[in-house]
């Protein structure tokens, strides 16, 4: 299926973020699962190209414009957080650079995983958890597994996940499948909750602090204001805004929200990508 997605729109720029962690590259696709679908896409010539299982080609394109947010208009967002030299450079450098929104149980489990952790072994984590707990699906002779369901991993358990290579973590995710699960915890009531409320709420799992669960949020929950600082983006605030490591992590966040207002997260992901990268040395 050929389609046109609005501009701009960086495809490798986007998948390769950060923010989602089971797309593989390959002679030029990208190949992932999402919601439940197995997807090959790729970027050429200002068009794009995609194919999906089991989701019918009609069903695809709104899938799509949903995953990657198509509802965003990138040009008033970059014209909202243009505040200085700094980050016009990263709008410039990875234009079309779009947050995802992610499938909720999913990306909680993922951001769980990333605690002291880096992006190859939180994606590593996840493919273990969907290889042993998921269910194949099938495209164009290439398989891979669905992520599993808080069921399936609550049942599985914590001894079986740490098996998996997932460690302390195992404990974590196991925890909040269990929520989820039992029907404690309802992740598409806390989507509707405005921010600081879920934001609280997912804090309630054990091993989810302010940035999990920031991250949760920008990620699949359509709360664009949340401004996860991990590493990258704590060197980017202080080296090149100067603000203190001496400040809390909800200070800087509060300072990044109320400067990038109301579109932090997106300023956030491409600080987080620019210096993750070493793209500008200021």
């Amino acid at each position: 299926m050929r389609m046109k997605f609005p501009e701009p729109f960086n495809l490798q720029a986007t998948l390769e973020s950060g923010q989602a962690h089971r797309w593989r590259s390959n002679d030029g696709w990208y190949w992932g699962v999402v919601y439940g679908n197995l997807i090959k896409i790729r970027q050429y010539s200002g068009n794009i190209e995609a194919f999906a299982a089991p989701k019918e080609p009609e069903q695809l394109a709104e899938l799509l414009h949903s995953y990657f947010r198509l509802d965003d208009d990138l040009l008033e967002i970059y014209g909202s957080i243009s505040k200085d030299s700094r980050i016009e450079k990263m709008l410039e450098i990875y234009s079309g650079l779009r947050l995802l929104r992610q499938e909720p149980w999913e990306c909680l489990c993922a951001f769980i995983c990333s605690s002291i952790s880096n992006i190859p072994r939180i994606g590593k984590n996840m493919e273990s958890l969907s290889d042993a707990l998921g269910k194949p699906v099938n495209l164009l002779g290439e398989t891979r597994n669905t992520f599993p369901t808080a069921e399936a991993i609550a049942t599985a358990g914590v001894d079986f996940l740490r098996q998996l290579g997932l460690g302390f973590r195992a404990k974590y995710v196991t925890a909040a499948a269990q929520k989820v699960a039992e029907g404690e915890l309802n992740l598409d009531e806390v989507r509707s909750m405005p921010y600081q409320e879920a934001k609280d709420i997912l804090m309630e799992l054990p091993g989810v602090g302010a940035k999990i669960a920031d991250c949760v949020l920008v990620f699949s929950m359509d709360k664009l204001e949340a401004f996860p600082i991990d590493r990258w983006v704590s060197r980017a605030m202080h080296e090149w805004y100067k603000i203190g490591n001496n400040l809390s992590y909800e200070e800087v966040a509060d300072w990044a929200k109320g400067y990038f207002d109301p579109y932090a997260g997106y300023a956030q992901q491409y600080l987080f990508h620019g210096r993750r990268l070493g793209s500008m040395d200021l």
